[in-house]
């Protein structure tokens, strides 16, 4: 099995060049007193992404049209004025980081965002409104990943902390390594369903009439799934290949210690 975040911890090391950021086209609004705030309008088929390092991010359906993000920071020992938040814009996307003292830290969309803490223990949570339409993508290293009644794909990752996602869109996928995946996926998208977990079960809700061809495999634990599933190779316990309905999209459950449960809504 191929755990892409697993791979996280290591790009925090990587030293590119800086590049200064695009003027951000959204507006940092007024915060409360220790918040930094922004808000600003992102078109449905964009997408939102966040990134971090130490501190959990979590997301709601936005009432409005607009995107609002706050983050909040604390420490023990580091100063959280050190750890600044960037906005970075590209094509109607739009990328926030955390961006930690270094002079090779940078912000940027995907593997585009490179973070070296340096012992600093700073941690910044977020919280984000997202309107319907727009994707989300949320990566942090310690801490949860929540998103909740999304109205848009939805791609939630950590390493140390549990990912909890849910959307109308039809289209989600979760990845950890210290942690448990819960989610709910309403909706007929057409993407990939991928779920990935070290240490941790898998728990997907998803449509009763999906179709979809499932690869599910655990090492310590059990599948169980409320579909029917027509069986491609040798029936076993802990690895499953097999046809949803009509076969089609893929569904790939991967954990190693833990359970695998897929329910029909």
């Amino acid at each position: 099995m191929h755990y892409s975040w697993i791979g996280m911890a290591a790009a925090l090391c990587c030293v590119p060049a800086l590049r200064p950021a695009a003027q951000p086209r959204g507006r940092q609004a007024q915060p409360q007193a220790g918040e930094w705030r922004w808000h600003g309008p992102i078109a449905a088929g964009k997408t939102l992404e966040i990134r971090g390092v130490n501190g959990a991010i979590e997301a709601v359906r936005a009432s409005g049209n607009e995107v609002v993000v706050t983050a909040t920071k604390h420490a023990r020992e580091s100063d959280p004025d050190e750890v600044r938040i960037e906005v970075v814009q590209s094509g109607g996307n739009v990328t926030i980081c955390a961006v930690y003292p270094g002079r090779s830290n940078h912000c940027g969309p995907g593997d585009d965002y490179h973070m070296s803490t340096r012992h600093n223990d700073v941690e910044v949570r977020f919280h984000a409104e997202v309107p319907a339409g727009v994707a989300f993508t949320a990566g942090t290293v310690n801490g949860a990943v929540e998103a909740d009644n999304l109205g848009g794909p939805t791609d939630a990752s950590t390493v140390n902390g549990d990912v909890r996602v849910e959307t109308s869109a039809g289209d989600a996928s979760g990845h950890t390594v210290n942690g448990s995946i819960v989610a709910v996926v309403h909706g007929a998208g057409t993407g990939a369903l991928r779920f990935e977990t070290v240490n941790g079960s898998v728990s997907l809700s998803l449509p009763r009439g999906l179709s979809a061809d499932l690869e599910a495999q655990t090492v310590n634990g059990t599948i169980e799934t409320d579909f029917p599933i027509t069986v491609t190779g040798r029936l076993n316990r802990r690895h499953l290949d097999g046809r949803i309905g009509q076969g089609g999209r893929a569904l790939q459950v991967h954990t190693v210690n833990g359970s695998i449960r897929l329910r029909a809504l």
